[in-house]
C-alpha cells in the first residue's frame, strides 16, 4: 500500500469525465495510524503522492468524544480547528471536507464521487426506493443533510445501525443529492464496486443526455456576452470571463419557464460551488439589467450561470477557468435531470441545505482554490 497507488486510482476516476467534473470527489487510505486524504479543492485528475494530507487517525477519532456548539457555523468552525489540529507533524495542507467520513469508514481504501448517472438516482423523488431494489439493501441510502460534522455523524450512526443488523459494514452509501462513497480493501475492489455500481443504475436508465452537437457560439450569443460581461463587471470589481455552451439537449431544456424547471435549482453542493444555486433565466423580450438587479437584491452573489431562453447557457467567472467550469457543472445537471426521469423526476436540495452551502466558509475555500 502506498501514496502513489492513492494517486493512481484518484486519477483513474478524475480523468474520467464520467465520474468528475472539476474538483468534486475526494480519496483516501488508510495504514494503522494515519489516514491520507485529498487536500481540498485539488482535482483527482492531477493528484500526485504529494498531494494527500497526513491525518492522525487517533487525534480524529477524538473527535467524536467532544461537545460542538448547535449553531452551524461556530460547530463547523470548531470541528474544522480540530480537523486541522489532527494533521501529521509538518503538513500545510487542508484535508477534504469529508475526512471525518473517510476515517470512519473500516476500509483501507475509500473513493467518493458524484457521477451524473449515480446522482440521477441520489437526486430523483424514487432513489431510495430505486436503491433498495437495484442493490438488494446491500447499500446504505442517508437522507438529504448539510454535509460536514452532521452528515458525518448521521452516517456513522447509520453505519453502526447497519453493521449490527447484517454483521458488516457496508462497501457503498449513496448520499441523496450528494453522491456515493465505496469502500474496499484494494484498489481492485474499488474499481469492482464502481463497475457494479454504475452497470446497476445504467441498466435502469430509460433515456440518456445527448451531449453532442455542442458549439460555443449561435446567433447574437458573442454580443449578449459581452453585455453580460460588462453587467457583472458593472456589479463587481474586476475582470470578469464568460463562456457560452448550446446543443440540441440543452435547448429542449430552456424553451420556457415550464421546461426549464428541472435544472432550475441546485441538485449537489458541487453544483452550487461552481455553477451557483439558482442559474439566473432570462425570458425572450425581458431586459438582462432588470433580471439581474432582481437576483441581486434577492441573493447578493453574481449569477455564475446565466440561461437566455432558446439561446443558451453562459458560465460567468473571475477566470476562464471558472466560467467554463460553471458550463460543464450545468451540463452536469442537466445530465443528472435527464437520469432523474427513470426514477421519478428531479429532487433539488431543501432551501436551508442551500443556504447553508452559500455561506459555508469550507466551500468558499474549495471554490477560490479550484479557480
Amino acid at each position: 500500500m502506498s501514496l502513489e497507488e492513492l494517486a493512481e486510482i484518484s486519477r483513474f476516476y478524475g480523468a474520467d469525465p464520467e465520474y468528475v467534473i472539476a474538483g468534486g470527489g475526494n480519496t483516501s487510505f488508510k495504514d494503522d495510524d494515519y489516514l491520507y486524504i485529498k487536500a481540498s479543492g485539488t482535482s483527482l485528475a492531477g493528484l500526485g503522492s504529494g498531494d494527500f494530507v497526513k491525518m492522525d487517525r487517533e487525534k480524529l477519532g477524538q473527535i467524536w468524544e467532544k461537545q460542538y456548539p448547535e449553531e452551524s457555523e461556530s460547530r463547523e468552525a470548531a470541528v474544522l480547528a480540530d480537523m486541522m489540529a489532527a494533521r501529521a507533524p509538518g503538513e500545510e495542507k487542508r484535508p477534504s471536507v469529508e475526512t471525518l467520513l473517510h476515517a470512519i469508514l473500516p476500509f483501507i481504501y475509500v473513493v467518493h464521487l458524484h457521477p451524473a448517472l449515480v446522482n440521477g438516482l441520489t437526486c430523483s423523488r424514487e432513489g431510495e426506493k430505486a436503491a433498495a431494489k437495484l442493490f438488494g439493501g446491500r447499500a446504505l441510502w442517508i437522507p438529504s443533510v448539510n454535509p460536514g460534522y452532521v452528515l458525518s455523524k448521521i452516517v456513522k450512526d447509520a453505519m453502526d445501525a447497519y453493521k449490527a443488523e447484517k454483521g458488516e459494514s457496508p462497501e457503498i452509501i449513496f448520499l441523496r443529492n450528494h453522491g456515493v462513497f465505496a469502500a474496499a480493501d484494494s484498489a481492485e475492489g474499488i474499481q469492482s464496486l464502481y463497475k457494479r455500481i454504475m452497470a446497476a443504475i445504467a441498466g435502469a436508465v430509460r433515456r440518456k443526455p445527448d451531449t453532442s452537437g455542442m458549439v460555443n457560439r449561435f446567433a447574437n450569443s458573442e454580443l449578449l456576452g459581452e453585455i453580460l460581461r460588462a453587467q457583472a463587471e458593472k456589479s463587481r470589481e474586476g475582470h470578469w470571463y464568460i463562456w457560452f455552451v448550446r446543443n440540441p439537449e440543452i435547448t429542449g431544456f430552456i424553451q420556457d419557464e415550464k421546461s426549464f424547471y428541472p435544472l432550475s435549482s441546485a441538485f449537489t453542493p458541487d453544483h452550487i460551488v461552481y455553477a451557483g444555486s439558482e442559474p439566473l433565466f432570462v425570458k425572450e423580450g425581458v431586459a438582462l439589467q432588470e433580471v439581474w438587479k432582481e437576483r441581486l437584491e434577492k441573493t447578493g452573489l453574481i449569477p455564475k450561470t446565466v440561461v437566455f431562453q432558446g439561446l443558451g447557457v453562459f458560465g460567468l467567472g473571475n477566470s476562464e477557468k471558472a466560467a467554463r467550469t460553471a458550463t460543464e457543472l450545468f451540463i452536469d445537471a442537466l445530465k443528472v435531470a435527464v437520469y432523474s426521469e427513470s426514477f421519478g423526476g428531479p429532487l433539488f436540495m431543501g432551501e436551508d441545505q442551500i443556504r447553508f452551502i452559500n455561506n459555508w466558509e469550507v466551500e468558499r475555500y474549495r471554490s477560490n482554490v479550484s479557480a
